[in-house]
């Protein structure tokens, strides 16, 4: 019993991330700090927008930006320059294009 207990608390954790994002006003209100990048090489992260929620799938770039912070999985601040941020992103066009380009960055939105 105490083993099964053990691995649901180690299996959860995989599956209960999402990237439910809500974009803060205030750096010390986010939980991650986040500039946007002028080209995808630059990035950790490359991003795509989703329009529904349904539609975000394990960590893998795939945001959707939610209308109240508490439907959010994370709060993002989207600072002004790239040393004041944790991650640094670039938009993408297609969802196919979206995914981690540093995977030690990865923990960021977990």
């Amino acid at each position: 019993m105490k083993t099964l207990i053990s691995l649901l608390f180690l299996i959860i954790p995989l599956f209960s991330y999402s990237q439910k994002v809500y974009s803060v006003q205030y750096d010390y209100q986010a939980d991650i700090k986040v500039f946007v990048t002028q080209y995808d090489y630059q990035a950790d992260l490359l991003v795509y927008k989703v329009q529904d929620d349904y539609q975000v799938k394990d960590n893998k770039g795939l945001w959707f930006f939610t209308e109240q912070s508490y439907q959010a999985n994370k709060k993002v601040f989207f600072t002004q320059y790239d040393y004041q941020a944790d991650l640094k992103i670039y938009f993408v066009n297609y969802d196919y294009q979206a995914g981690w380009k540093n995977n030690e960055k990865m923990h960021l939105l977990y």
